[in-house]
């Protein structure tokens, strides 16, 4: 398995509305969407900034991992999304090779992407994503 570009550099944020002004305002991120993804318990925004994109999740409710990461952590960065061919693909390498997984199968992610989750533990405390490839976000 090779990770591709990065895709996205995400940020927990306690105001959603705050964080998009300042990436927008500031920097020049041009927002491509905002939804809520219930499965996360997270609402997030997707800002393009070059050939990346800036996510930004806060979450909707106390019991969300983002809640408990802002409590514990504050507001920062939170992951590093990666591109894959096939995240199931890539699932399955992983798993060979030991690497501990938050997700054990490709799920759905914001904006409609497959997704699956790496656990920190396994990469020098990282959280990193797994986002599959061959299409734009937005």
């Amino acid at each position: 398995m090779q990770l591709g570009r990065i895709d996205q550099v995400a940020f927990a944020v306690e105001d959603l509305d705050a964080a998009i002004e300042l990436w927008q305002g500031v920097f020049g991120a041009t927002l491509e969407y905002r939804e809520v993804v219930d499965s996360d318990l997270v609402e997030e925004a997707m800002l393009r900034v070059g050939d990346g994109y800036i996510q930004l999740i806060t979450p909707t409710s106390d019991g969300s991992t983002v809640a408990r990461f802002l409590a514990r952590r504050g507001p920062g960065l939170h992951h590093v999304g990666f591109a894959v061919p096939s995240v199931a693909d890539a699932i399955d390498h992983l798993k060979a090779a030991g690497v501990r997984l938050i997700d054990q199968r490709p799920r759905r992610g914001g904006g409609g992407h497959t997704v699956a989750f790496v656990h920190p533990q396994a990469t020098g405390g990282v959280l990193v994503e797994l986002v599959e490839d061959g299409a734009d976000r937005g």
